[in-house]
């Protein structure tokens, strides 16, 4: 696989990425927003993230998506499977820009790469390293169904980790 799959749910489609994604992107994650995925980021080393997530499709076999609304087209978060190479295990990471929270998309997202992941891609885990102090994040791993585990191994010390459940553990 060279590019990521374009996936569709109700009202999402998980896409590649576009160079246009970087005008969104750039000052959210400049900014205080990007707190719990480490201190805030320039342009450059955004640009050396994003690339290193589209790089790990042809790599890997799996990396990010750009998620859009469908009815509208509009460039709402990011979704991916990631495991660069400080990353034990393959992750399932996704954030939601500010606009969009709380209307479930970020749940739809996460459920619909976690699936191509398992089932599709056949990977065999699949965790989320999250912030102890990203609450929101905390819940929606839980609610995804993943259940903490303290025994794993992290790239952050302070991150937590959920394990996702594979189809048969469901």
């Amino acid at each position: 696989m060279t590019t990521a799959p374009i996936l569709t749910t109700e009202r999402l489609t998980l896409r590649p990425h576009r160079v246009q994604d970087f005008a969104v992107m750039t000052p959210l994650f400049g900014s205080d927003w990007s707190r719990y995925m480490g201190p805030p980021t320039s342009e450059v080393e955004l640009w050396r993230w994003i690339g290193a997530e589209i790089a790990s499709w042809p790599l890997l076999g799996f990396g990010s998506w750009g998620v859009d609304l469908t009815e509208t087209g509009d460039f709402i978060g990011q979704i991916g499977i990631n495991q660069p190479p400080n990353f034990a295990e393959p992750e399932l990471g996704w954030c939601v820009w500010p606009d969009y929270e709380g209307k479930g998309y970020a749940f739809e997202a996460a459920q619909a790469a976690r699936d191509w992941g398992f089932n599709t891609r056949k990977l065999t885990t699949l965790v989320s390293y999250i912030d102890r102090r990203n609450a929101r994040s905390i819940a929606l791993a839980e609610r995804l169904g993943a259940s903490r585990d303290d025994s794993a191994a992290r790239p952050d010390a302070e991150d937590v980790v959920y394990r996702h459940p594979g189809p048969e553990d469901v």
